[in-house]
């Protein structure tokens, strides 16, 4: 039947759309890796500042092969404990080395293990520096050392701010006091520098932030699950713009602006570096030699008279991708959460589905189970109409039936013969298609949704089903997909309407799907499931209905 066709046909299209996608990327990871030897791009922005070194490197072991590790110089740890981080900053540079994120567990079989979103251990490298340079006379940058009033900061119960101090001074006379300000609740991480210039002589100098990170390997994914974007991200005030990081040595972010951000993005997590929308910052990205990417800001040239003080701020974010979160950190930064070309469809499914979860049920997967149901009341019209051109069609079977055994083989004859059967009864088999063509982009685009929404990640359902954004574990909801797909065939399809190879592919078609949907996350294979079987419902009611009708108006004999 033509309708079940395009059905199936649509949907395999949407899967084979993101399998293309998923070649697009393979495609994109051949360009050339970043050469080790690349050349160091300095920020404009205080431009006669003195160029900042690379960390050494530790060789990798014999035999192994791999990209070395960084390995910084280090001095004393300081831990930093709050109700969403557990970290350590380095008085080596005052760099924050580590930051775990005590809400987000690594993966549901170690709740126990938070997220390491910075590290500089155990094979990873993601750390956070800043510092003030100078043109000339001293500045403690991130090779300097300062001193710590302590060796352990917590956020008490009741406290709503925790300050890490750290001291620096220099012979001449500069004093710096690097604060490290965390709030309670909030993943912005703020840095001021008191900057005293005591010293008998002007001090003129730049405050800079920047992460610094050697790219993650790829990750291991089959080519049906498209990976989500990993990389550097900015803001430029009017757009947002993304480059992996096998293209920084092509495209190399050099930006000056008031406000504005830049980050490394992974699936479910950014650390990013936010501009101060009141004075012009430098964005930069470098490359390392030793394989390293950096991402940075430097800020307007301050001077300071003797005996002045003036205080600077950095800001940065590091945490998960919370769409309502990151709408108040920073103008753009929600564009982090990156749905594609479908964002205009992505982004209100997303809004309905987080008032779902908020104000009625408190579980994902029943949110997704009403989601499903409201986008089938919006689609009842349309679907409505597709019904009952399936039905139409059942009506037409057995005449379709003696055209095939009068014309034979003769495919070109058989052909016109039911255009012009459809052309007298003013049929077009099409005309329920309608439905599929709207429904296919709400399906991708909630695919986007329940792949890269954080919100989603680890949510549990009921019983097996542990995670979401996950495949299910023993398959039963592909299969309950199968046997839904299989079922809807047999009320849609009419005998007579299709041949003998066509019915092959037909029945073949529910066992190919059931494999893709296997490997896609349980969200969206919960979304089918239900979405076929208020189909199916329907389905059946508007067959019937249509029966009735056509009892009623049936002339009397």
């Amino acid at each position: 039947m033509e309708n079940i066709r395009f059905t199936l046909y649509a949907v395999l299209a949407a899967v084979m759309f993101l399998i293309w996608q998923a070649w697009q990327e393979d495609v994109a990871k051949l360009v050339p890796a970043v050469a080790q030897t690349a050349a160091v791009t300095e920020p404009a922005v205080g431009s006669d500042l003195p160029a900042l070194d690379a960390p050494a490197l530790n060789p990798p072991p014999p035999g192994e092969i791999r990209q070395p590790t960084p390995v910084l110089a280090s001095s004393e740890r300081i831990v930093v404990e709050t109700d969403l981080f557990s970290g350590e900053i380095d008085t080596l540079g005052g760099d924050l080395r580590r930051l775990a994120l005590r809400k987000y567990a690594l993966s549901t079989d170690l709740p126990n293990s938070p997220v390491q979103l910075l590290s500089d251990r155990d094979g990873q490298f993601y750390i956070a520096q800043n510092g003030l340079v100078a043109a000339s006379g001293p500045a403690p940058d991130h090779r300097a050392t300062y001193r710590a009033t302590a060796e352990r900061f917590t956020l008490k119960d009741g406290e709503k701010t925790l300050e890490v101090p750290l001291s620096w001074t220099d012979a001449s006379g500069l004093t710096v006091t690097k604060r490290y300000t965390f709030e309670r609740g909030s993943y912005v991480v703020r840095v001021d520098f008191r900057v005293d210039n005591r010293s008998e002589t002007p001090w003129r100098g730049n405050l800079y932030s920047q992460l610094q990170q050697l790219p993650p390997p790829a990750p291991k994914r089959n080519i049906l699950m498209p990976t989500t974007f990993t990389g550097a991200a900015y803001y430029d005030g009017r757009r947002y713009q993304k480059t992996p990081f096998a293209k920084l040595t092509e495209t190399p972010i050099d930006l000056t602006q008031p406000g504005g951000w830049v980050a490394f993005s992974d699936h479910y997590f950014l650390g990013a570096l936010l501009g101060d929308a009141s004075a012009k910052s430098h964005y930069y990205s470098k490359l390392l030699p030793a394989g390293q990417v950096i991402l940075g800001l430097t800020g307007e040239t301050v001077e300071l008279a003797p005996g002045e003080t003036r205080e600077l701020e950095a800001r940065l974010f590091l945490g998960p991708k919370e769409q309502n979160v990151l709408a108040n950190v920073a103008p753009g930064l929600e564009l982090a959460v990156d749905y594609g070309f479908l964002t205009i469809i992505a982004k209100p499914l997303f809004w309905v589905l987080s008032w779902l979860h908020a104000a009625l049920f408190g579980n994902w997967g029943l949110a997704i189970i009403a989601l499903t149901v409201l986008i089938k009341l919006g689609f009842f019209k349309l679907s409505e109409a597709q019904y009952r051109s399936m039905a139409k069609m059942r009506e037409f079977a057995p005449r379709i039936q003696a055209l095939r055994d009068r014309y034979g083989e003769d495919k070109q004859k058989l052909n016109e013969a039911m255009m012009e059967l459809y052309r007298k009864e003013k049929f077009n088999p099409l005309g329920g298609c309608l439905p599929i063509f709207v429904q296919m982009p709400v399906f991708i685009a909630l695919y986007w949704v329940l792949l890269e929404s954080v919100e989603l990640r680890q949510a549990p359902f009921f019983l097996w089903i542990n995670d979401l954004s996950a495949k299910d574990p023993y398959y039963v909801l592909p299969v309950l997909f199968g046997i839904s797909m299989l079922i809807q065939q047999k009320l849609s399809t009419a005998q007579g309407t299709m041949d003998p190879m066509q019915q092959r592919v037909m029945m073949m078609m529910p066992v190919v799907m059931t494999v893709f949907f296997a490997l896609f996350p349980a969200g969206l294979v919960l979304y089918w499931v239900i979405s076929n079987t208020l189909g199916i419902l329907q389905q059946w009611y508007i067959t019937r209905k249509v029966e009735s009708e056509k009892l009623r108006h049936a002339p009397a004999t």
